[in-house]
């Protein structure tokens, strides 16, 4: 796994990309981001839920959320950059959504809330960056009920030996440029929930072949 920027530094990048981010995401994902986004909100949302979106950003799945949870559930659109949580408030103000979603400045490796305070958690393409994906997971998954589950969408290596070895050779290049990779690169988060006694409930790779994602949606069991 390619080292993190470090973190101040993705601060700055995504600070700057906030208002293109959608549009550049999307663009370069070939549309596959929002697909991965819809699959880890209708395998985890539901009505009436208190959901957390990790590392939201401009709100594209909490947005998403917040129409699944309904008038009577809630969603924390937690960000460590306020420029993206601007734009998501602006976002969620014109869908007549803002009542439902309570935007909030924080860091995924170290959530201000107590352990098992949501029915739900999302992270959808907040681990990339990281410079601990891993530690991030683990802490969503503390937040994380008994019962509720955890859905994730992060970029992965291309399963292809021929094909990962091009992808390297492009994210060579694209990394020299922290305004276009946004600091994002593959890694592996699905092995430790597991190994930490997650249940796995659901699990697809999607997106272009260079730019692969895995996305997945393990619960934490009731003990």
């Amino acid at each position: 796994m390619r080292p993190a920027l470090p973190p101040e530094k993705v601060v700055a990048v995504y600070d700057r990309a906030a208002r293109r981010y959608d549009r550049q995401h999307a663009l370069l994902t070939l549309g596959s981001d929002r697909r991965g986004r819809r699959l880890v909100v209708q395998q985890t949302v539901a009505p009436g839920m208190r959901v957390l979106d990790a590392g939201g950003g401009t709100g594209s799945t909490a947005l998403l959320a917040a129409e699944a949870v309904g008038p009577s559930g809630r969603v924390i659109l937690l960000d460590l950059t306020p420029a993206m949580l601007w734009v998501a408030r602006r976002r969620a103000a014109r869908q007549h959504l803002e009542a439902r979603i309570t935007p909030v400045i924080g860091d995924m490796l170290r959530l201000p809330f107590a352990g098992g305070a949501f029915d739900a958690v999302l992270s959808t393409y907040s681990a990339c960056p990281l410079y601990d994906p891993v530690a991030g997971v683990r802490e969503l998954y503390r937040v994380l009920r008994p019962g509720g589950r955890l859905g994730v969408a992060h970029s992965a290596e291309p399963e292809h030996p021929l094909v990962r070895r091009l992808a390297a050779m492009v994210e060579a290049v694209v990394w020299r440029f922290p305004a276009l990779s946004l600091g994002c690169r593959p890694v592996e988060t699905l092995p430790a929930l597991v190994q930490a006694g997650a249940i796995l409930r659901f699990r697809k790779h999607i997106g272009v072949p260079l730019w692969p994602f895995l996305v997945y949606v393990v619960e934490k069991p009731v003990t």
